[in-house]
């Protein structure tokens, strides 16, 4: 049985008081209850240690949304492994379309990436996802087996239980449409078949794949009942307890 795994990508939101607060609320909100479902939240880079500081040991892993692949040098702007993990950081997020489609990375720079944060054992939220003109075009399958084949390149089997991936279309991310469960199953199905033929069909059955797009209290139960889907990374759903709350509690239903 895999764990299901909520996450909560902040994006580029919040400030220190209102991110600490809703750090604070979510730690009083899985206070007491069972633990059958991690809880990941990835705030800003400016908060991360608030955050961390914030949700103690409330059993929230914290992460970040990206990071560079070089340990260290003349690289402006950029943040390493170590200095994330230096800061108590559990996992980072990395491939989200936005870095993808908006900022210009590649699947090469995914997999140097990936491969970095694998190599000193921080682990990684893969994104995966197709554009809407590409699923019209019936080339979802097509384009995820590119960016799997890219993004976990000399990526070992072992070296799987360090990631986790996150199908992510991205004609449903903050657009208020969301797969249907449908179609959100056979993705994950898919990609479960990519794993199987790559790797093995022990590595396939073991992987943790989360579903993200407009994922949101009304749709999470139904998503996350889906046989071949294993959590949720939430976007705009995140920031609010209220919102938030209701879809991890979701996840204990799986």
């Amino acid at each position: 049985m895999r764990r299901p795994m909520i996450a909560g990508n902040w994006k580029m939101n919040t400030d220190l008081a209102s991110g600490t607060e809703l750090a604070k609320g979510l730690a009083s909100h899985v206070a007491g209850k069972d633990s059958s479902v991690d809880v990941l939240v990835c705030p800003p880079f400016p908060y991360l240690q608030a955050i961390k500081e914030a949700v103690g040991d409330s059993g929230i892993s914290v992460g970040a949304q990206n990071c560079y692949f070089e340990e260290s040098g003349a690289f402006t702007g950029e943040v390493s492994v170590d200095m994330l993990q230096d800061i108590g950081c559990d996992w980072v997020i990395l491939g989200h379309s936005e870095r993808r489609h908006v900022l210009g990375e590649c699947d090469g720079t995914i997999n140097k990436k990936t491969k970095a944060a694998i190599a000193k054992g921080l682990g990684v939220v893969l994104c995966v996802g197709e554009l809407l003109e590409e699923r019209e075009a019936d080339k979802t399958g097509e384009v995820l087996d590119t960016q799997m084949k890219g993004g976990l390149a000399d990526v070992s089997e072992a070296d799987l239980s360090k990631i986790i991936i996150a199908y992510e279309p991205v004609w449903a991310i903050g657009t208020g449409k969301t797969a249907s469960p449908e179609q959100a199953d056979e993705a994950h199905a898919h990609l479960r078949k990519w794993l199987s033929s790559n790797y093995s069909e022990s590595a396939a059955e073991a992987m943790r794949i989360l579903y993200g797009g407009s994922v949101k209290p009304s749709n999470a139960e139904e998503l996350l009942g889906q046989p071949y889907v294993d959590g949720s990374l939430v976007g705009g759903a995140s920031l609010t307890v209220d919102n938030f709350g209701p879809i991890i509690d979701a996840g204990r239903t799986k």
